[in-house]
């Protein structure tokens, strides 16, 4: 029943920040039903069953592209099959998941579950092909050269974002996407035995666990704001204190040198907090003469992620490089192609990308037919 709405309940299971609690009623009673922890317990059970799925029935003509395997592009996928359409997804990486594999370590995210999970929607008759990136100056074109007569593009946020402060692209400056990217696939990586992690979220978070399991001794977190505005899930916090992560709290990067032993030397402020922003977040105010240092092998930068561009051609976009959509449909500038995911929102939930992989896979049989 759960996968006839969402078809990564396993996924959902584990790294979901489970927003449906919230608002769960038992809350006025005592504390809400533990929904997250249900669908996982309901994924594995139903996963380790031997039995295979029946492809969906495809009742339509017109072919649809996916581009991305993402949560977005692998429900759009799911739900297109389920109404009949022939589905073909495509997978710029060599393994399908997107940020599911690529993003999230497998100590936070099962690989076994995670790969039959995709291998369920693969049964339900779509087609998916990794190694192949879609590429185009002329979409409308390409698509019908193809063959497709509509597309959904997911391709997500993989850049990380720059720090703007001066020697961030020193030698041992990484960027925390593309580390645990190589990290999740199995790619040499060297951090030393001190690492400095600058950011509050999960990536943050991944990147330093990951860091302890390559064996480094000392990892520490840099977070201009308190532990209470990280958008981190908590847990995941509790979890890498208990792993030996220090954090240091209200604390700014202003400039990172090379030190006299090799060594980065990254220079912080401490902060304080003030009003509120547009988003309700108390912005981390800098204090003058609280500045302090600290010195490590490697730094690591995950203070955002971004859309790469080199992605997107032909379509409108907004000032960040995100695809401007049609709020209703996700339809973008272009006849025919929808997007959703991370590439149109930045960098969101995994259950926000499943969301629009449904209005997506929803928006594109309403055009089609």
């Amino acid at each position: 029943m759960i996968r006839q709405s969402n078809p990564l309940p396993a996924v959902c299971g584990f790294i979901c920040h489970h927003p449906c609690e919230k608002a769960c009623l038992n809350n006025f009673l005592h504390k809400p039903v533990s929904l997250r922890l249900l669908k996982r317990f309901l994924a594995e059970e139903d996963l380790q069953r031997e039995s295979s799925l029946t492809p969906y029935p495809k009742t339509k003509k017109a072919r649809v592209l996916i581009v991305g395997s993402g949560p977005a592009g692998l429900t759009a996928a799911h739900d297109l099959a389920w109404l009949g359409y022939p589905v073909t997804l495509y997978e710029s990486l060599p393994v399908l998941g997107g940020m599911l594999s690529v993003g999230i370590p497998g100590f936070r995210l099962p690989r076994d579950l995670l790969q039959k999970e995709i291998g369920q929607i693969k049964e339900r008759g779509v087609e998916m092909l990794t190694r192949r990136t879609f590429r185009s100056q002329d979409i409308p074109k390409d698509l019908k050269r193809l063959g497709f007569q509509a597309a959904f593009l997911a391709m997500g946020a993989h850049k990380s974002r720059r720090l703007s402060i001066p020697g961030e692209r020193l030698p041992g400056v990484l960027a925390g996407v593309e580390l645990l990217r190589k990290f999740n696939l199995g790619r040499k990586v060297s951090l030393g035995e001190k690492v400095v992690v600058l950011g509050g979220g999960n990536v943050a978070l991944d990147v330093a666990r990951a860091a302890r399991r390559l064996g480094t001794k000392e990892v520490r977190i840099v977070y201009r704001r308190s532990m209470a505005e990280m958008p981190a899930i908590p847990e995941e916090v509790q979890t890498a204190q208990r792993e030996g992560i220090e954090f240091l709290f209200l604390s700014v990067p202003v400039r990172i040198t090379q030190s006299k032993n090799n060594r980065l030397k990254l220079d912080c402020l401490k902060t304080r907090l003030g009003e509120a922003d547009e988003r309700g977040r108390r912005k981390p105010i800098p204090i003058e003469g609280s500045g302090f240092s600290l010195y490590a092998d490697s730094i690591v930068r995950a203070v955002g992620q971004e859309v790469d561009r080199k992605t997107i051609h032909g379509l409108e976009l907004h000032a960040d490089g995100t695809i401007k959509t049609d709020p209703r449909t996700g339809q973008t500038s272009l006849k025919g192609i929808f997007a959703g995911g991370d590439a149109v929102t930045g960098p969101a939930w995994a259950i926000e990308a499943i969301a629009a992989g449904k209005k997506g896979a929803l928006a594109i049989d309403e055009y089609l037919s």
